[in-house]
Order: structure tokens, then sequence, then C-alpha cells
């Protein structure tokens, strides 16, 4: 799952901060796929969702900051996907540290995190750039 030049919204920062999430969910699927011992991966697990916890909120603020710059008309959905995929997130932190990290979580738990990648970056997300770009909203 790779970086897709379509998938910039014309902003740096947030470019920048979605090229970094591309980067870290495809590292983090190929360790779930790969053939390494399970310890390895259940590191690799725990760093990536404690990147993730982290990030996504920094990411998801920065990104609602810009789209109240810009008044953009559609900023209530997308902090609702936002919080969604939030709460996400921390529910499998919550799976995880209660009942530890199998390879099916893992699994399912990478999967949803690139569906979520492509449908939101790829769907949501463009329709901010092409509201700036309409408005004269770029802010760099």
């Amino acid at each position: 799952m790779m970086w897709k030049e379509k998938y910039k919204i014309g902003v740096e920062l947030i470019d920048c901060q979605h090229k970094e999430l591309f980067k870290r969910v495809s590292d983090f699927i190929a360790v779930v796929q790969s053939k390494e011992d399970w310890n390895t991966k259940a590191e690799k697990v725990m760093e990536t969702m404690e990147f993730m916890q982290d990030y996504v909120v920094e990411h998801f603020d920065d990104e609602e900051k810009y789209q109240a710059e810009i008044s953009y008309p559609y900023i209530e959905q997308h902090k609702k996907a936002h919080a969604d995929f939030k709460n996400g997130v921390f529910e499998y932190a919550r799976i995880f540290s209660e009942k530890g990290i199998t390879q099916e979580k893992a699994q399912e738990f990478a999967g949803k995190l690139m569906a979520w990648l492509i449908m939101h970056v790829a769907k949501m997300d463009q329709k901010i750039g092409e509201y700036a770009s309409k408005t004269g909203g770029y802010i760099q």
C-alpha cells in the first residue's frame, strides 16, 4: 500500500502527515504478514499502536484547524469520521493491553488501518483540497 501523488490535497503539513501515515501502516502490514517470530511482530504491533494513538490525534487536530481556517463546510462530518477512527484505534489498544496481541487481531487491525486510510485520505480529504482550491484557501 503506497502513497500516491493523487492523494495530495495541496496543504504541505497535511500531505506530509498523510505520507507518514501511509509509510507507518505499510510497514506495519509488512511486519504482520512477514514470517518473523511472533515476539518480534508483537513488539512492532505495540510500536505502531503507540504511534497511531499519538499521531492521529496530532494529525486530526492539525487537519481540523486547517478546515476551520478555510471555513470548510463539511467540518462536522469530518470531525465525526476522525472521532470514529480515534475510537477504533483506542479500542484496539484496549483489546491488546487487556487480552494481549494475537496474530488474528493484529491482522484485523492492519486491515482496518489500511481500509480507513485509503477511504479517508483518498476520498474524504480530497474534498478539502478541492474546496480549498476553489476558494483560494491554500495555506502553505
